[in-house]
């Protein structure tokens, strides 16, 4: 593309970028395996545990080392290769799916106690948290190096398009193959499939470093991500959102629960679930990609997270398969806009030698509240119950909305054009 300022009104224009092609095969690949991989996980814990508060511990495993990483994580990869470090990740998660796979198997698993293979899946997972740790920063500030600036908006729509069809596709798969092969041959998929991005990544070639340390400390390199966050105050407002409606308003860490002891309903049933907020994301980042959010969107992000929220209440009172269905794929269409929101303007605010360190922040805000959303369901199930944990999580992401309109002026004037 000659002219990628001249056609950033194409809703196109980055995917004529040939490596930017080989990276949406990694966002895609990358969630694709991990959620089909925690669907049949989850699945399996709790058939084996059955106990709401196990699948809390699943997302918990993983956003300890995430969180606690994710500082020195992404001050390493903005001083170092990206590419290098995603390729060492794809890595890493084939060994950690090939623990996984062995831990499925009834035969490798035979003579020891439940107990153990679940304190096995929670190690695994918490060596996963400290891959992800590197992942989030890495991926997000290789695509600064390879799509030009004029077309970060429409690159952030693909890409999160592509990130929101893998993670349909992961859970819907996950809970067919459960059905049809069971959880141990499922898991043999998963690894199968870290081999795609990992093969693409070889394909992109090696980018420049633009760390640029100016005589800053150590410690100095490692906070400046979070102060440029919190001086921010738009960037800083929209993780801030996102980040409570996730972890307040997510019901989907619960999914195995509510399919099991709510709906009544089996394995493919729930993967159908576990698919529908991603199925409505997908619906919705199609449509940006046409027609961009330009005018108002920081209004229309508090609306799509109210209607976020509502839409959590009313699959926690329902009782009705096709209505929870519903429920969580409208969520997912209001969720979508939150995402590409968020996306562009991370892109466009944060400086080529700070991405790594910011997107590491932002990890910590919104990629981690999944984890501890999945933690904080749990723990709530268990003490107030399944159901009304969930409609008191969906009044929580009200209540959050409502704060921030009042109290954040940078959200009500956001202006993504200008």
């Amino acid at each position: 593309m000659d002219n990628p300022a001249a056609s950033k009104n194409d809703p196109y224009a980055s995917l004529r970028l040939p490596e930017f092609n080989y990276y949406l095969v990694i966002r895609f690949a990358v969630v694709f395996a991990l959620t089909m991989q925690f669907t049949i996980i989850e699945w399996k814990v709790y058939q084996l545990a059955h106990d709401p508060f196990s699948l809390g511990l699943i997302g918990l495993a993983e956003v300890i080392p995430a969180v606690l990483l994710a500082p020195f994580a992404g001050h390493l990869v903005d001083k170092l290769e990206k590419r290098k470090i995603m390729l060492l990740c794809m890595i890493a998660y084939i060994i950690l799916g090939l623990g996984l796979f062995l831990l499925t198997w009834d035969k490798a698993v035979a003579g020891f106690s439940t107990n153990w293979v679940l304190n096995c899946i929670y190690i695994l997972f918490f060596l996963g948290g400290i891959v992800r740790a590197f992942v989030s920063p890495s991926n997000f500030s290789l695509m600064a190096l390879i799509v030009p600036r004029p077309l970060y908006a429409n690159a952030s729509t693909w890409s999160s398009s592509s990130w929101q069809i893998g993670a349909m596709a992961g859970p819907a798969l996950g809970g067919v193959l459960i059905h049809l092969v069971g959880v141990h041959w499922a898991m043999l998929l998963v690894v199968c499939i870290f081999f795609a991005p990992l093969y693409s990544m070889i394909m992109i070639k090696p980018k420049p470093i633009l760390y640029k340390s100016q005589g800053e400390s150590f410690f100095e390199g490692l906070t400046k991500g979070m102060k440029f966050v919190w001086n921010t105050k738009v960037v800083l407002n929209a993780m801030a959102l996102d980040m409570f409606a996730v972890l307040f308003g997510g019901a989907v860490a619960l999914l195995p629960a509510f399919a099991t002891d709510v709906l009544h309903v089996g394995s493919l049933e729930f993967g159908f679930l576990r698919a529908a907020v991603a199925v409505g994301s997908i619906i919705t980042m199609f449509i940006l990609a046409y027609k961009p959010l330009v005018y108002k969107p920081g209004i229309k992000l508090l609306f799509a997270v109210f209607g976020f929220g509502l839409c959590i209440i009313v699959f926690g009172l329902s009782t009705n398969f096709y209505l929870s269905l519903l429920a969580l794929l409208v969520s997912g269409m209001l969720d979508g806009i939150s995402v590409i929101i968020r996306q562009t303007i991370l892109q466009l605010k944060t400086p080529d030698d700070m991405r790594g360190r910011v997107s590491a922040v932002s990890s910590m805000f919104i990629g981690s509240s999944n984890e501890l959303g999945a933690f904080e369901s749990g723990s709530a199930a268990r003490l107030m119950g399944l159901v009304p944990s969930v409609v008191f999580g969906g009044c929580v992401t009200l209540g959050v909305v409502i704060t921030t309109y009042i109290i954040s002026p940078a959200m009500r004037k956001l202006d993504l054009k200008a």
